[in-house]
């Protein structure tokens, strides 16, 4: 069930505007901080790599290790510290990227992503090459995109916050098992929560309406990617000014297994107990306190305030991004 923005709705006037507002200017070769989480899946052997691949295209690299118990985002702050630097690359998965919000909010300063997480999800949202060669050439020559930042509670996070399924397998899904099996951790650990997946009641208060439903799970999107490759909506994009949102109102698990080709793809609000909109802010109440997955990491717990922040950030990507 698909829900049409109004015309002269918020909505609307997102869809109209977009993110794009903001000036760009191709890049000059110029000074890069790199911080590498070394705990990501390929983080440890893929630092000295990384350092190398952006060298090459052309950027002074200079590498800040972070001492054990430093948030990325503390290390974003503390490596600027030094001076100098026209922009930060991240090397890690989307985790850290999360991790790293707060630092880059307060630098202003462009920044790029070097893959080297399990999933990966904004940097295939924006077509950021997975190879480091690729990426280090997307963090010298692009020009800086704007990107949004979804809310939920004060946490932000750029793929998708979910409430129900996914957040019960994050739980499950160690960080361990992520690091030794990569993707195939999350296919392992959801064959194991499927079939004990069981509904919960939602109320859902946005753009002027409540909606109390029966869910197995509730996910606001800001990105277009999450989880490994799926997709929450075909049109999402992570700079059109807009969250997308859709229940899974499935009454048997079977059901959520034959959704599978649809999640990926993104076409889910195709079918009849699956309920998609957009929108750019929700509210997400439960009967008892329920935790959120915010990029793989549960961060907060409903009742959840979810809102969105346009153009929060710029970020070396291709100018048209996305799988």
């Amino acid at each position: 069930m698909s829900l049409q923005p109004a015309a002269g709705s918020a909505v609307a006037t997102a869809q109209q505007a977009g993110a794009g507002t903001i000036e760009t200017k191709l890049p000059a070769a110029g000074r890069a901080l790199l911080i590498v989480n070394r705990h990501a899946r390929s983080g440890a052997e893929q630092a000295d790599a990384a350092a190398k691949a952006l060298a090459e295209a052309g950027l002074e690299a200079q590498a800040f290790d972070p001492p054990e118990g430093m948030s990325c985002a503390e290390a974003v702050s503390t490596g600027l510290a030094q001076g100098g630097f026209d922009r930060v690359v991240i090397g890690g998965g989307d985790g850290t990227l999360n991790a790293a919000i707060p630092g880059l909010l307060e630098a202003g300063l462009p920044f790029g992503i070097m893959p080297l997480g399990t999933a990966n999800d904004l940097a295939r949202s924006l077509g950021i090459p997975f190879e480091l060669d690729g990426a280090a050439q997307v963090i010298a020559t692009a020009a800086p995109r704007p990107v949004d930042l979804g809310e939920v509670n004060g946490h932000p996070y750029f793929n998708v916050a979910s409430i129900g399924f996914s957040a019960e397998l994050a739980t499950e899904l160690k960080a361990e098992a992520k690091k030794r099996w990569g993707k195939l951790g999350y296919g392992v650990a959801a064959l194991g929560l499927v079939r004990r997946a069981r509904p919960f009641t939602a109320t859902l208060i946005h753009d002027g309406r409540t909606e109390r439903v029966r869910t197995i799970q509730v996910s606001v999107g800001n990105g277009r990617h999450y989880g490994g490759g799926m997709t929450v909506s075909e049109e999402a994009r992570p700079d059109d000014g807009l969250l997308d949102v859709y229940s899974l109102e499935v009454r048997h698990w079977w059901r959520l297994v034959a959704l599978l080709p649809w999640l990926r793809r993104g076409t889910q609000g195709s079918w009849r107990d699956v309920r998609a909109f957009r929108t750019t802010g929700l509210e997400l109440r439960t009967r008892r306190p329920r935790p959120v997955n915010t990029d793989g990491e549960l961060t907060t717990h409903t009742p959840a305030v979810f809102r969105l922040r346009p153009a929060a950030l710029r970020v070396f990507a291709p100018a048209e991004g996305g799988t």
